[in-house]
């Protein structure tokens, strides 16, 4: 009876010992699967060390000594709300920024053994802080606020110089806002009024200066026009005077020719004078007789 009694708590701790470690190998079995999910790399460290890089989907990993890390290969965005930093007129700025990034998939195993998980703490933040500053110590004040497009792409620019080799790509940086002293945005702000001032002026300037333009060329026009209209008339009256001395010359001509024929056929033919007297004459005596004279025009001696 004790002997059949002592054997059965031994037969039921074996049994449960047994059941355990049937437990314990199937959930270790299990843990040893591992998903990589879109978007991400996987970081395989064995004993601590980076082994290997895992791409997205479904893998098995040695029980115990392995473990693995996944890092983002998204678009992060890191946004910081204050970034000091002085213009090169020595005004005082401070700027809400943020960027964007992602790491460099072929750089995974380099990165996480250098940085870790906080790469951005580590090497995008001081190097985006140091960049900033550097930069924006190039402009004054006024370039800053009119040049804002130029000094985020040379911002930009250094940025990617500084963490490209990092393993880090730098897709854009923005800047929401930069806030300088209320003293100098006032003077800021009345410098732009007297410039929008100094514009409009201008303009004005400008058009009164086209419509004085316009008006002179119409009176220039409206000279032209005038003259050309006199020339026309002067021509006109150039013109009618020649034809009419042509004409009063061709008459005096043709009256000068016929009195010459006249005179001609007068001295071919005396007879034609009295012709002429006859046809002229209207058959009225004179009224008053000369002594001694003739009566005109009357032959009486019937040649």
């Amino acid at each position: 009876m004790n002997q059949g009694s002592g054997r059965g708590p031994v037969a039921l701790l074996r049994r449960i010992a047994l059941g355990g470690a049937v437990l314990v190998g199937v959930i270790v079995v299990l843990s040893s699967w591992y998903t990589i999910e879109e978007g991400e790399i996987g970081v395989v460290l064995r004993n601590g060390a980076v082994h290997d890089v895992a791409s997205p989907g479904l893998h098995f990993k040695l029980p115990v000594v392995d473990a693995v890390v996944a890092l983002s290969t998204r678009t992060e965005k890191l946004h910081l709300p204050q970034v000091a930093a002085y213009s090169q007129d020595i005004q005082a700025a401070e700027m809400t920024m943020s960027v964007n990034y992602r790491i460099n998939a072929g750089q995974v195993k380099e990165i996480y053994a250098r940085l870790g998980v906080n790469y951005a703490d580590r090497i995008l933040i001081p190097a985006l802080l140091d960049r900033t500053k550097a930069v924006f110590g190039r402009y004054n004040a006024p370039a800053i606020v009119g040049e804002r497009s130029k000094l985020v792409a040379e911002i930009t620019e250094s940025l990617r110089d500084a963490v490209t080799d990092e393993g880090i790509i730098v897709e854009s940086v923005q800047i929401e806002n930069i806030d300088f002293s209320d003293a100098f945005e006032q003077a800021i702000e009345q410098r732009m009024q007297a410039e929008v001032e100094v514009t409009r002026l201008r303009q004005n300037l400008e058009r009164e200066k086209v419509q004085a333009e316009i008006r002179r060329t119409a009176a220039q026009g409206q000279a032209d026009s005038t003259v050309v209209q006199a020339r026309a008339e002067a021509d006109s009256s150039a013109l009618r005077a020649k034809a009419e001395a042509d004409a009063i010359r061709l008459r005096g001509e043709a009256e000068a020719a016929a009195i010459r024929a006249k005179g001609e056929a007068m001295k071919a033919s005396p007879d034609l004078i009295d012709l002429i007297r006859a046809e002229r004459w209207d058959g009225k005596l004179p009224a008053t007789m000369v002594p001694g004279g003739a009566v005109p025009f009357v032959d009486v001696t019937g040649r």
